[in-house]
């Protein structure tokens, strides 16, 4: 009798434990923590290394002087991409050799104060004859610039701009070819802007850009660039001279002398630039000052920690302050910041706003200018049609040019206020709704980042 009990009993208990265990795996899961992500969907920052290769010969002025004042438009454009990326951007300038050099290189940078700068010395001169020393710059580019290890995820591109095709009979240099190929082994893109519509040169941008996995784009000689004057520029433009008295110079003499220096620069700068920048800066953390030496970021990025503030670094001004006075100081010019830059971020959108609602006027604004540039074009083609005109007459036919390369822009008549065009150029000879350099930069650069992205 006890055995048979004791059966039943152990029978029940199964039973129930049988129930409960499917109870419990039919009972809802409770929700995750909404703090406790996989680590997998945490998305880092998105990177941007981009390096320009411009052609820097005679017949380029007009696309070097409008590219000095639409960089900070192009790197804003960059920056504003969703999300917005980390940049760096690198230079290469190039001509030909027995020109005043061959290339000259600065390397990829954060700091894009310092590349504005870097770019306001670029001058078009030389050339000889028609070929130039594309291939050297474009192996440059690839090799001697600080890219991201290969197995980061960045999007690496290279964007060579010139209007004239390599010299392939240089026995000492490296062909495009095989630049194209040691290229793709590093995931660098290389995107080719033809300035110009001379056919030699043609047919080769579009190998590199096919070789490389890049986007070939033809543009006017000049570039097509225009730059227009908003409502608004001059009020930001105020407000980032207000701006730079946030800066404490901070470091050795030579990195408070660099700040200081990019300070008077964005100071000096024509009121759209200096709108383009404060736009990129204030999106890009901020800042009032690109890179290095700026103490009140410095501290804010946890760079530093004010009890580690050494008096030596201070500016003249400064030292001898105790560390309660410095730490009052830093919060008034941090406060002052924050104010301004609350005020500059607004401005800037309906800056951009303006843009938008202005941009048929724009478009026209652009076509008229690259009809002009066609009008005065007649020497360029002339020289272009001319392949055996080579070293002194050549460069006869540049210095004839060079007065109306110099010449001050054509004023083009807007609704208030008018538009202040870039340099001027020689010859597009391109259909008039041909892109600007500035505008295919910037939409090449989101479809390739969109595309990297999926």
């Amino acid at each position: 009798m006890r055995q048979r009990v004791f059966h039943c009993l152990f029978a029940l208990a199964v039973v129930l434990a049988t129930a409960i265990s499917a109870f419990a795996q039919d009972a809802p899961k409770p929700e995750a923590e909404p703090a406790e992500k996989p680590a997998a969907e945490k998305k880092e920052t998105p990177r941007a290394e981009v390096v320009f290769v411009l052609d820097s010969t005679g017949s380029m002025s007009g696309l070097i002087e409008g590219a000095k004042q639409k960089i900070w438009s192009i790197a804003n454009s960059i920056i504003s991409q969703d999300p917005a990326p980390e940049i760096k951007i690198g230079l290469i300038s190039y001509r030909d050799r027995g020109d005043e050099y061959v290339t000259q290189i600065m390397d990829l940078t954060d700091d894009i104060d310092a590349v504005y700068a870097k770019l306001q010395s670029f001058r078009a001169a030389g050339g000889g004859d028609t070929p130039e020393s594309v291939n050297q710059a474009l192996n440059e580019a690839v090799t001697k610039m600080s890219w991201s290890p290969a197995d980061q995820n960045v999007y690496r591109v290279i964007f060579l701009v010139g209007d004239c095709p390599p010299h392939m009979d240089y026995k000492d240099d490296v062909k495009y070819p095989e630049t194209c190929k040691l290229a793709m082994e590093k995931f660098i893109i290389i995107n080719t802007v033809q300035c110009g519509n001379y056919d030699e040169t043609t047919p080769i941008w579009q190998e590199i850009a096919k070789k490389s996995e890049g986007q070939f784009v033809q543009i006017a000689q000049s570039g097509g660039m225009i730059v227009i004057r908003t409502p608004y520029d001059d009020e930001i433009a105020q407000l980032t001279k207000e701006l730079s008295s946030t800066v404490i110079p901070y470091g050795s003499m030579e990195t408070q002398a660099a700040v200081l220096g990019k300070l008077r620069r964005a100071e000096s700068a024509d009121v759209v630039s200096n709108a383009s920048r404060a736009a990129f800066n204030v999106k890009s953390k901020g800042r009032a000052v690109q890179g290095k030496g700026d103490l009140v970021q410095s501290l804010a990025d946890d760079d530093i920690a004010l009890e580690a503030v050494e008096e030596a670094y201070l500016p003249e001004d400064m030292k001898g302050l105790s560390k309660e006075e410095l730490e009052k100081v830093v919060k008034e010019k941090t406060a002052k910041r924050a104010e301004l830059n609350a005020k500059i971020l607004d401005l800037s959108k309906k800056r951009d706003t303006w843009l938008a609602e202005n941009a048929k006027k724009i478009e026209a604004e652009r076509k008229a200018r690259i009809a002009a540039d066609r009008a005065d074009g007649a020497k360029f083609r002339g020289r272009m049609a001319k392949p055996a005109m080579v070293g002194g007459a050549r460069m006869e036919m540049l210095r004839e040019m060079a007065p109306a390369a110099a010449a001050p822009m054509p004023a083009y008549e807007m609704a208030a206020p008018a538009a202040e065009m870039a340099a001027p150029a020689m010859e597009p000879a391109m259909e008039e709704d041909s892109a600007s350099f500035d505008d295919s930069v910037s939409d090449i650069i989101s479809n390739q980042m969109k595309k990297k992205e999926k």
